[in-house]
């Protein structure tokens, strides 16, 4: 299907810190995929979960000095908002604001990574199902 959301990428000023951030907060699979050595950069790709799951994966790396890239802004589900959010506050990130109810969604909240890059984290509703 056309038009659908199918990777996303997160720059980091800091990709080892950046790494351990979202290792320890969201139990990612972090691997480097490509190197400069090989004609690249160095890229490393997000695994987010199972293949067989709902979701999509990424790639992390370098923020370049001369050329910025504003944040694509993702949401993340997770089973318990309020365990997430106190995961990413002992892991450095910080929470913006409140978390908010979103009638017949679930619970949201905006954070920002080690890096600066704010995402939403989305604990769905009691149906489990997005809309």
């Amino acid at each position: 299907m056309a038009n659908r959301v199918i990777h996303f990428e997160i720059q980091a000023d800091d990709v080892m810190r950046a790494k351990t951030f979202y290792e320890k907060c969201f139990d990612w699979k972090i691997d480097m995929i490509m190197t400069k050595e090989k004609g690249g950069m160095d890229y490393w790709g997000l695994n987010t979960g199972p293949a067989d799951s709902r979701g999509i994966n990424g790639g992390l790396y370098q923020r370049p000095a001369d050329n910025k890239i504003t944040t694509f802004d993702c949401t993340l589900e997770v089973d318990d908002i309020d365990a997430a959010i106190e995961t990413v506050k002992a892991n450095g990130g910080t929470i913006q604001g409140e978390k908010m109810e979103v009638p017949g969604i679930g619970w949201a909240v905006t954070a920002y990574d080690t890096e600066g890059n704010r995402f939403g984290m989305l604990q769905p509703a009691s149906s489990g199902k997005l809309q």
